[in-house]
């Protein structure tokens, strides 16, 4: 199976690469990897010591980045490599100061595997959640180096528990030690043999709890406030602003911040708008206040923003990409407003189920449970108050990752 792997790995790679003249996405994910192995030769010397972060995308490096931010703090003397898969991680990230050394990770041939080992030599690996590349893993295993799994999630449905799935079982041996999510990912991994789990929970709310403790004032948004009632709409695609526009349209007295997820169509988003709107690149010298609707064009300020925000609506939901991030606006208290495609994301579910998150199908639920949130002052504070406590009970992952860590280290 793992020679069957490795020959749909070349073909993969040779198909992106056609792929590559038709698509932005995938062109970047193509002229990325050319330059990686230079790169590595450029930044990581002869006697540099490297410890090695992977995460798939964007996602997965915020649930990586307090453990990266931590195991820099235990080792000041090493490098920080970290790989990304997806160019829409690596495309945001590739200048983060939270690493020494970004690159794509190269495909996962064994000739890649072997040449990228060569090139870093890590002296301590780190997976996020639950991308697995075999010849990398077979590659750090052989090498005896520590590994291991952060945020970890395990689906019965995946390529281990299936009776083919022996390569990628083999290739979960690398793991010093997994540290997952949830009671359901240890149980199955205990099932395929494996005793070397903890259930640390999720970094994210450590992550996102480290955001109520920074400045996150933004002038320019608190002189659009001007006080009043305000929605937040973050990361939203044109399927999830069909379902509010006619909300902003026939609301009163109420601020509106839209932060879309892309911005290719901000200017018919705009245009749908009757309420007087302003995107966040024309704000210089205007009068924010006079203004009920910004539209942020640009990246970096959401997680900042949904501190001003009475209500939030989270988008995603209403497609099939996936529920961006829920877990930065309850944090700051926030009750929040999805889709009904969240299926997949578990804080989401339980979040639902314990009523800090409104799930909506339509149009109709999404304009009666924003218009409930912003009527009701009582119902709206419960509901922000549920989310709040929800991730400040979630917190700790990070401390007993670190524990166990400095632990193997003194062994």
């Amino acid at each position: 199976m793992l020679f069957i792997y490795n020959l749909l790995t070349l073909i993969a790679s040779g198909i992106v690469k056609i792929a590559a003249l038709f698509s932005p996405k995938m062109e970047l994910f193509v002229e990325g990897r050319k330059t990686v192995f230079s790169t590595l030769s450029q930044k990581i010397q002869p006697g540099d010591k490297t410890i090695w972060f992977h995460s798939a995308s964007l996602g997965e490096y915020e649930q990586g980045l307090p453990v990266m931010e931590k195991v820099r703090e235990l080792y000041p003397s090493h490098k920080i490599v970290l790989t990304f898969f997806s160019p829409s991680g690596y495309e945001i990230r590739k200048n983060t100061k939270a690493a020494d050394v970004v690159v794509y990770l190269p495909m996962d041939t064994l000739a890649n595997a072997k040449r990228f080992m060569q090139a870093v030599k890590p002296e301590m690996v780190f997976f996020i959640k639950y991308e697995f590349w075999p010849n990398y893993l077979n590659e750090v295993r052989k090498a005896g180096i520590p590994a291991y799994l952060i945020s970890g999630l395990f689906r019965e449905k995946q390529v281990f528990f299936k009776w083919y799935g022996g390569f990628y079982r083999q290739a979960l041996k690398a793991f010093s030690h997994f540290f997952v999510q949830y009671e359901s990912s240890k149980k199955i991994l205990h099932n395929i043999g494996f005793s070397n789990v903890t259930i640390s929970g999720d970094t994210r709310y450590d992550r996102v709890s480290e955001i109520l403790e920074r400045d996150n004032s933004l002038p320019f948004i608190e002189e659009f406030i001007n006080g009043k009632t305000t929605v937040v709409f973050g990361s939203s695609w044109p399927k999830d602003e069909a379902m509010f526009v006619d909300f902003i349209n026939s609301s009163i007295d109420i601020k509106f911040i839209i932060a879309p997820h892309t911005f290719g169509h901000v200017p018919a988003l705009k245009e749908s708008i009757t309420k007087k709107t302003v995107l966040f690149t024309e704000k210089e010298g205007m009068n924010l206040a006079e203004y009920d609707v910004i539209i942020i064009n640009t990246i970096g300020l959401l997680s900042k923003i949904y501190s001003y925000a009475d209500v939030a609506y989270v988008g995603g939901g209403f497609g099939t990409s996936g529920l961006h991030n829920i877990l930065e606006p309850a944090a700051f208290g926030v009750p929040i407003v999805i889709g009904p495609n969240h299926q997949r994301f578990p804080e989401a579910m339980a979040l639902v189920q314990m009523g800090g998150v409104v799930a909506v199908a339509n149009k109709q639920e999404t304009e009666d449970a924003l218009s409930a949130l912003v009527i009701n002052d009582d119902y709206r504070w419960e509901k922000g108050h549920v989310a709040g406590t929800f991730v400040s009970m979630n917190r700790g992952a990070i401390n007993i990752i670190l524990n166990h860590i400095t632990n193997d280290a003194l062994i």
